[in-house]
């Protein structure tokens, strides 16, 4: 005779439970309490007799028995998922989420292009600096390494940065080396000490700006306004070059080793979501259009 599956729900709760490590967080996405995720990992043990996770406080590791599982759950979840979408209609729009610099400077200049393409659909874009739980995004476009649990990832371009700031900071200070820019108050990022050593300086102490803001599309504001220099991506920043907002005094840009991400779940089979990752990686991997101006 046959035995009877475990509740798919049970199996739910152990995929997000693996995914996060943390029993908390899983229930948080799920929306149910830290406790009724316990519960039904304990009802899930019994019911298989196999110990699927290790508990150390608030974080749990799951097993080896509990990771096979949970890697194939989450495979089968985005089964059902793509199945479901398809069934509906292959939903109304895309959901992509996207952090705030790289959705305005990279992304949302280029669907244009996108929306020209016989196949293209609708995109329901949200911005956030925080990856957002699974369920609420069919794409998500981070900034790292590549590790995110539970996801599948897809490296789109290095990050890259160099110098920039405005041209009446120029004009105030002679630039003839890069050790010359440690005269400048500096907009704070922590790649400073690498570029000076990659551009040959070094620099015994940087002096930097008193405001440290939260995005680099901030900085690029405060360097236009002459607060300081700017340690910027020229990919996404160019147009500000050629426009003369800014300027770039040394050619040098540091490259990597972080990257920019397109994270899916694992097991997507949707069409529109594997089409609109290869176009995100077609899209990448195009020169910039134009040269970047050097000051």
């Amino acid at each position: 005779m046959l035995k009877r599956l475990p509740a798919l729900e049970s199996l739910r709760v152990l995929e997000a439970g693996a995914r996060h490590a943390n029993f908390t967080r899983a229930a948080a996405e799920l929306g149910v309490t830290p406790a009724a995720v316990s519960l039904r990992i304990r009802d899930l043990e019994a019911e298989l007799g196999v110990k699927l996770f290790r508990r150390s406080g608030p974080n749990v590791t799951p097993t080896e028995a509990g990771a096979a599982l949970a890697g194939r759950m989450a495979q089968a979840l985005g089964l059902i998922r793509s199945a479901v979408e398809d069934c509906r209609g292959a939903a109304a729009s895309l959901r992509v989420t996207a952090a705030p610099t790289f959705a305005m400077r990279w992304l949302t200049p280029r669907l244009a292009a996108y929306h020209a393409l016989p196949d293209a659909v609708p995109i329901t874009l949200d911005v956030s600096a925080e990856l957002r739980p699974a369920e609420g995004f069919d794409i998500a476009i981070r900034t790292g390494y590549g590790d995110w649990p539970g996801f599948d990832a897809a490296a789109l371009m290095p990050i890259e940065a160099t110098p920039m700031l405005s041209p009446a900071l120029t004009a105030r200070t002679k630039l003839s080396s890069p050790a010359d820019l440690a005269t400048l108050p500096l907009l704070p990022h922590d790649g400073w000490q690498r570029w000076f050593q990659e551009a040959g300086t070094e620099v015994p102490g940087l002096r930097f700006y008193a405001d440290d803001y939260p995005t680099h599309e901030l900085d690029a504001a405060a360097a236009i306004e002459g607060a300081g220099v700017a340690l910027l991506s020229p990919r996404f920043f160019g147009p500000l070059l050629r426009d003369g907002k800014l300027v770039q005094p040394f050619p040098h840009v540091i490259r990597g080793p972080a990257a920019h991400y397109a994270l899916l779940r694992p097991g997507e089979a949707r069409p529109m979501v594997l089409r609109f990752r290869d176009w995100l990686e077609d899209e990448a991997r195009r020169p910039d259009a134009g040269p970047v101006p050097v000051a």
